[in-house]
């Protein structure tokens, strides 16, 4: 796993890679609850098959990080820390070996289930999960004053976003979605961002910290405060970013995990807005 992608066991836990050693220990805590597989019974299969995917890479990234020796060996191969003589050295047990194989075989076939799931269909239009049920309805604070309801645009296509300050792929897609936004609005597309506003707290930001991170990439369109986590629970979030696209009847129809792209946006709101919008 490379530090040049910008996702390295730090980012996935959440902490800094100068977190100690407790840090790591209650970040772990609070991402097993999140992908606890009793939430997993009713997901829709590939939303299921993804969290227990980003479960087992959280297991296995804990198993490296709440070791100091393999923490040290860790942040070299990534070009966190520069070679220095080892600490004491202890015998792993024959316990722990048979721990970090496991770990290691379910986060390997868990990824090679998602790559088949994710790229077996349509070459023209990126693979999307398909849904079809109504869309949860919320209420939450905006960023920059007054509330957020869903409700209140009906009759659009909304992209609803759901991210996080520290999630590196939610950075990249920012200006893909104010894109989308400023042009395809007045023909009919809300763009809504969900801040996991209650995880955010718990990693030290502010909403004046948010307010300021999403001025640097001109964001414009409404972000909705998920501060109790109420949101996040109802749409059943679990990796970051995840998209959801809700038609003008406010059924939902499709779900994206990971990052979008402007083709991606282009393509579903092309397909979902109004049939008299559509262009010829």
């Amino acid at each position: 796993m490379s530090s040049m992608t910008g996702y390295t066991y730090y980012s996935l836990l959440g902490v800094s890679p100068t977190a100690d050693q407790a840090a790591i220990a209650a970040a772990y805590e609070q991402q097993r609850q999140r992908y606890d597989p009793a939430r997993l019974t009713d997901l829709d299969g590939e939303l299921a098959t993804i969290a227990r995917q980003r479960l087992a890479e959280l297991e296995h990234a804990y198993y490296v990080l709440s070791d100091p020796e393999r923490r040290r060996q860790y942040d070299i191969s990534q070009g966190l820390t520069t070679s220095s003589p080892p600490p004491a050295r202890r015998t792993l047990s024959r316990k722990e070996v048979i721990s970090a194989f496991i770990f290691s075989f379910l986060a390997v076939g868990l990824v090679a289930i998602v790559w088949l799931m994710t790229n077996r269909d349509t070459v023209n239009t990126p693979p999307m999960g398909q849904l079809d049920r109504p869309a949860p309805n919320f209420t939450a604070p905006e960023l920059r004053g007054g509330t957020v309801e869903l409700a209140q645009y009906r009759g659009r296509v909304v992209l609803i976003n759901f991210w996080g300050t520290w999630c590196e792929p939610c950075k990249r897609e920012l200006p893909a979605l104010q894109q989308a936004y400023e042009q395809f609005s007045e023909q009919g597309l809300m763009v809504i961002g969900v801040n996991l506003t209650d995880d955010e707290q718990v990693n030290g930001q502010t909403i004046e910290d948010i307010a300021a991170f999403l001025a640097q990439y001109g964001v414009t369109y409404p972000i909705a405060l998920d501060v109790d986590g109420a949101i996040a629970e109802a749409y059943r979030i679990f990796p970051l970013p995840t998209s959801y696209f809700v038609t003008t009847d406010g059924q939902l129809r499709y779900v994206h995990i990971g990052e979008l792209t402007f083709a991606d946006i282009a393509a579903r709101f092309a397909e979902l807005r109004p049939v008299g919008d559509k262009q010829p």
